[in-house]
């Protein structure tokens, strides 16, 4: 069974910061940003999601990576009133 690892969460913390309404717009991680995030946005350019090591912008693959990060954040971040 395969879980959710550190890493991977925090390539979709990065994802989740993509602008999905405009595709033009990318991200620029700064050296000075947090390790993690330097380490996520490096790793999503070796798997082909983003289009420069530091950020830039998302390729096909990124955005429809992109697209289901942001979809899972909003359905388990919304609140569900379930029948008792």
């Amino acid at each position: 069974m395969k879980s959710f690892t550190a890493d991977l969460i925090d390539e979709l913390e990065i994802l989740a910061l993509y602008n999905l309404d405009n595709h033009q717009e990318g991200l620029k991680v700064h050296n000075n940003a947090s390790f993690k995030a330097q380490g996520a946005i490096t790793r999503l350019h070796e798997k082909g999601l983003v289009s420069q090591a530091d950020g830039g912008y998302l390729t096909s693959l990124g955005i429809d990576a992109a697209e289901h990060a942001q979809a899972l954040l909003t359905i388990l971040s919304t609140r569900q009133t379930t029948p008792a």
